[in-house]
């Protein structure tokens, strides 16, 4: 099932699938935020080695296949699969935008 989602999404999604952590945070905004597992990671340094350190310690694929819009944020659900605990799972990313760059990420179950 093919979605469309809005650009800076797809962005983050195609620079995820690239496990790069530079690709990843420049898909932000300057003072963009991410919240992962319980902790805040707050502008591009910080979203940056928060996925140096997720690449380091994980392996998966993500693949969205759900996108609809709850709170004023847009959130895709997503299948992921990778040597993580409790994988396969399907991820929710509430994503809020700020033109064509994320301003503001939260990943949940």
């Amino acid at each position: 099932m093919t979605i469309k989602l809005p650009k800076a999404i797809e962005a983050y999604f195609e620079a995820d699938r690239s496990g790069v952590p530079d690709a990843i945070a420049a898909t932000f905004s300057e003072n963009g935020t991410v919240k992962d597992k319980g902790q805040t990671h707050r502008g591009r340094d910080a979203i940056r080695a928060w996925m140096a350190a997720e690449a380091q310690q994980y392996s998966y694929t993500v693949e969205p296949f759900l996108v609809t819009a709850e709170n004023g944020k847009t959130l895709v659900t997503a299948h992921a699969v990778g040597d993580f605990p409790g994988s396969p799972i399907d991820l929710r990313f509430f994503f809020v935008l700020s033109g064509d760059r994320v301003a503001e990420l939260e990943i949940t179950v």
